[in-house]
């Protein structure tokens, strides 16, 4: 394993926002598997200080160590220049120079993508862990790492330019789902509109169709029904959709359909997304945000939808065949663990 390879673990990371030593200490060794000895020698500390540090025992304050531990344990570009986090998290939105970077875009030059190519990955593991490790912890590295993004766009050209448009977007998307989750609709709904804008200007339709999903899902969510079927429907009808971002749109019209009383339409859209979800099992045919479209979930979205128009019996069925397979998921299995428990009462 090379020396900066550990820091594609999400846990680390989110040590590292933190500026939680001990955390990080702790998690570099599990992943290298070295000793508090060896760990020392690479940030020029002994080994009875590397213990009382990870032992909560010794702090770090000093700029001069930290930068020692930098060069050590080679903390990637984009992390480095982290603050440490704001414990308010007052600072949800947007910042405005995002938004200049990317007016940049396409100017003629060149730059080195492997910075993208790394930053990339290690969001795929990001959005893994997120259930586990929180977004909140997540939230400051992910913003870093989107700055680190937008850096590189205005030197870029091309199809350079728009995977980076794409790669932003994702962050974006990500911020928002976040944000909202943590009350700031505001700042949600700011994040999605640059993630959409950046998908359409990159021509990835996959990527625009999700963030007005998203966009429906909140509408949804917020007690306006109406509106989210109109979002989704535009969703839906985005041009060029893989099957799996056609499923997850249909399957969000689906539930708005719902909620406005259009029960036959629901039953419609519901097996449409879950036939769209099947053709899509190869994670190769599914963009990176959808990895969790498997089977399974395409099965717990159609017991979703048998929930929403009161369909007790299907829907209990499809939790129940689905939530085994929600162990390492503990938000989701709370959630569909309650909706079957729910539906059994009113069978």
């Amino acid at each position: 394993m090379s020396q900066s390879a550990p820091w594609t673990d999400v846990r680390i990371r989110a040590a590292w926002a933190r500026r939680d030593w001990a955390a990080i200490f702790r998690e570099y060794r599990r992943v290298t598997g070295i000793s508090q000895l060896r760990l020392g020698e690479l940030v020029d500390m002994p080994q009875p200080h590397v213990s009382a540090i990870e032992n909560g025992r010794r702090q770090i304050t000093s700029a001069e160590v930290i930068a020692r531990i930098m060069r050590g344990l080679q903390v990637p570009e984009e992390l480095g220049g982290m603050a440490r986090r704001d414990e308010s998290l007052a600072e949800w939105s947007p910042d405005p120079e995002l938004r200049e970077r990317i007016a940049h875009a396409h100017a003629t030059g060149r730059t080195d993508t492997g910075t993208a190519d790394w930053i990339g990955r290690v969001l795929a593991e990001q959005r893994r862990a997120e259930d586990a490790v929180g977004g909140r912890d997540l939230w400051p590295v992910v913003r870093s790492q989107l700055d680190a993004v937008t850096r590189l766009i205005p030197s870029a050209s091309g199809p350079t330019t728009d995977r980076l448009l794409v790669l932003a977007g994702e962050h974006a998307h990500w911020l928002s789902w976040v944000a909202a989750e943590h009350g700031r609709y505001g700042a949600a709904l700011a994040w999605l509109d640059l993630a959409h804008g950046w998908a359409a200007d990159a021509g990835h339709d996959d990527l625009a169709s999700w963030a007005m999903r998203v966009r429906s899902y909140y509408s949804l969510t917020h007690g306006d029904p109406a509106r989210a079927l109109r979002t989704a429907d535009a969703a839906r009808h985005a041009p060029s959709l893989s099957p799996a971002a056609l499923s997850v749109a249909t399957h969000t019209a689906a539930m708005a359909a719902a909620a406005v009383g259009e029960r036959d339409q629901a039953r419609r859209l519901s097996d449409e997304a879950y036939a769209l979800a099947l053709r899509a099992q190869d994670p190769q045919d599914r963009p990176g945000w959808l990895y969790w479209l498997d089977s399974v979930r395409a099965r717990l979205h159609h017991a979703d939808a048998a929930y929403a128009v009161r369909d007790w019996s299907t829907a209990a069925a499809g939790f129940r065949e689905a939530l085994p397979a929600l162990a390492d998921y503990p938000r989701d299995h709370e959630y569909y663990a309650a909706r079957l428990e729910d539906a059994r009462q009113r069978i």
